[in-house]
């Protein structure tokens, strides 16, 4: 039982120091990358100095690795869990695209290409000849417009790279959960060498993107520098450098091309050495962050003096990140550590309710809020208590009300021959005079006009409503790659009113579901006082509907028009089902027998192995038909009792 003098250490005090730790061997990685590209780069004029950490090799790798680590800073200042829910892609970028986080992307990108591509060329020899000034006389200087492509294409590169890493939210870490196990599977603890596995498997996706951007990358920079930005360039670095070289006073551009085969050569390689480290930071942060919250085989919270509080404390937590991982590592608890179970079950004097009781109605909640979610979808959003008004009482008057008489109405006028000529020559003259008739020739041209237009229309849409023939124009624009930001996909309307938004993360459900159906299981054995025996029936109620809902749910969510390919799945909400399904199975496995003890009907159970999928044997199906049966005749007895 948690002492009330101990201290608690919130549940942030023990992540963050796991995550530096995961952090840094995605910087090894990316510091050992680096020298070997500065190693690379060499001149190997000289077998020594070539491989020599302190001299121009280690400078050169330490200002490559500023380019690798400026990525990782990026990530950790960005990171968030949860998939980015809405229901187009022109929604996700006006929730996520015009935000500060875009800007900071772009900066970090343009930083990081601009500093490789200054290092790449100060490598070079002087005989490349990408110097920023040549001289073609002795004293007679000019523009080097072979450096200007070469620095301008890794601009644009930084700022697509950044672009797409927004696009893809590189930023987002995809946590892992819990698996039940099954009877002859032994427990599995630490991911260290999986790690590393995956990743090595991710090497081929890593040389394929590598190639796959540079070549656009090279080709986007081949059209958009001579067309666009060209002539601003070069008169931007004439006024620049004119302060300091003896440069033409002309601000003409060159009538050559303003890049050779050599410069396209050499701006592919430093692409494809600059986008490799920029793909392998990404990898390795998204793989070794995403670590099962575990240290040394014990979950992280054990170093604590009070364990259950900096749990609670977590799966408290507002932040989706710190309650996403104290739930998981709640999972791992509850499957495979008993001495931390026992502890929580035997945990009744904390400060707000048994360590039980807070932890039931943490994981409910969770499971409560996608059921309202469902119910709720497609209708108006509730107002808020406080938005809700009551009516002003009427206020009596005290005074006689106004009076409503015409009071500036005028006297009628006796009617003479004089006024009703002048009313009838101003009615003639104010009334709208018919079109003037079209002659049959200019009737027979519209009526033919009129024809070839539908014939037309007919064969395009095969209809001859204008309303069809709009609408194939739409659907033909929402095919195409332009209309895909447009489209209001099934995957994104499920998992946007399943998982919540802005952001939506599958594990957190997955993970509480494991965790209370495994903390509930293992009760049998492991609770003492019973306190988890008093919610099991509530846990398996609200599992059977949440699931029945879901179920239903997916199956009867309408594809919009606008979903012009029609595909019927979501591979997170798929497993969020499955998970309740197991979960289900193994409550109702589990505590089945002991139903009636559990003040759970046998109509529960029915409903229970329904949803869950348990098909149940014809003497079992019997059996619980005349227990229904019984039941209902024991109410009906019951009911008659009170009636007399």
């Amino acid at each position: 039982m948690a002492s009330t003098t101990v201290r608690k250490r919130p549940y942030k005090d023990f992540l963050q120091p796991a995550l530096h730790r995961r952090f840094s061997v995605t910087v090894w990685i990316l510091v050992a990358i680096s020298y070997l590209q500065a190693v690379a780069l060499s001149s190997w004029s000289s077998f020594f100095w070539f491989w020599f950490p302190i001299g121009p090799t280690g400078i050169r790798a330490l200002f490559l690795s500023i380019c690798a680590l400026s990525v990782i800073i990026l990530r950790i200042a960005q990171y968030h869990v949860g998939l980015r829910t809405s229901d187009s892609g022109f929604e996700t970028f006006r929730q996520h695209g015009l935000k500060l986080q875009t800007a900071e992307a772009i900066v970090t990108y343009v930083f990081s290409s601009y500093i490789f591509s200054q290092v790449y060329l100060w490598s070079l020899p002087d005989s490349a000849g990408y110097e920023w000034v040549t001289y073609f006389t002795a004293d007679r200087a000019r523009l080097n417009e072979r450096t200007i492509f070469f620095t301008t294409h890794f601009v644009i590169l930084g700022i697509a790279q950044a672009l797409v890493h927004v696009f893809k939210d590189n930023d987002r870490l995809s946590l892992g959960t819990t698996k039940q196990l099954s009877s002859g599977e032994s427990q599995k603890v630490g991911e260290q060498a999986n790690q590393y596995k995956n990743f090595w498997d991710q090497a081929p996706n890593i040389i394929i993107w590598t190639l796959n951007m540079s070549l656009a990358g090279l080709a986007s920079s081949i059209i958009i520098y001579p067309l666009f930005l060209r002539t601003t360039i070069w008169r931007t670095m004439l006024f620049f450098l004119r302060p300091f070289y003896s440069l033409p006073r002309t601000n003409m551009v060159p009538v050559s091309y303003p890049f050779s085969f050599n410069t396209l050569f050499r701006c592919w390689i430093a692409s494809l050495l600059m986008l490799f480290v920029w793909t392998v930071a990404n990898v390795a942060f998204s793989i070794f962050l995403v670590k099962e919250p575990l240290k040394n085989g014990k979950p992280l919270t054990s170093e604590s003096k009070d364990p259950n509080g900096s749990l609670l404390n977590g799966l408290k937590s507002k932040k989706l990140a710190i309650k996403a991982f104290a739930m998981w590592e709640l999972a791992f608890i509850a499957r495979d550590y008993p001495e931390r179970r026992k502890a929580l079950y035997e945990d009744i004097d904390r400060q707000g309710g048994p360590m039980w009781s807070q932890v039931y109605t943490i994981c409910m909640e969770i499971l409560k809020e996608m059921e309202t979610r469902i119910d709720y979808f497609g209708k108006p959003p509730q107002p808020a208590e406080s938005e809700k008004k009551e009516p002003e009482p009427e206020k009596k008057r005290i005074t006689k009300p106004p009076k409503e008489d015409a009071i500036f109405q005028t006297t009628p006028q006796k009617k003479n021959f004089r006024s009703e000529v002048e009313k009838t020559f101003n009615k003639v003259a104010t009334s709208p005079t018919p079109g003037s008739q079209l002659s049959p020739v200019a009737k027979r041209a519209l009526e033919s006009a009129k024809q070839q237009l539908r014939e037309v229309q007919i064969a395009a849409t095969g209809s001859d409503d204008p309303q069809n023939f709009f609408k194939d124009i739409v659907l033909k624009v929402l095919r195409s790659p332009l209309g895909w930001p447009f489209r209001q996909e099934y995957r994104r309307r499920l998992e946007k009113t399943v998982l919540g938004s802005p952001y939506g993360e599958p594990s957190l459900l997955i993970n509480a579901t494991n965790a209370i159906a495994q903390l509930a299981v293992h009760s049998l054995k492991e609770d003492k006082y019973g306190n988890v025996q008093r919610d099991v029936a509530a846990i398996i109620r609200t599992f059977t509907t949440v699931t029945k809902k879901l179920d239903t749910f997916k199956d009867t969510v309408p594809v919009l028009w606008t979903d012009v390919v029609g595909k019927k799945e979501s591979e997170e909400v798929d497993t969020v089902l499955e998970a309740l399904k197991g979960s289900l199975r193994e409550l109702v496995q589990s505590f089945g027998p002991y139903a009636r003890d559990l003040r759970l009907s046998l109509t529960d159970v029915r409903l229970a192995k329904e949803a869950a999928g348990t098909k149940a044997q014809e003497g079992d199906q019997q059996q619980q038909d005349q227990g229904e049966q019984l039941e209902a005749r024991n109410e009906q007895q019951q009911e008659m009792r009170q009636v007399r």
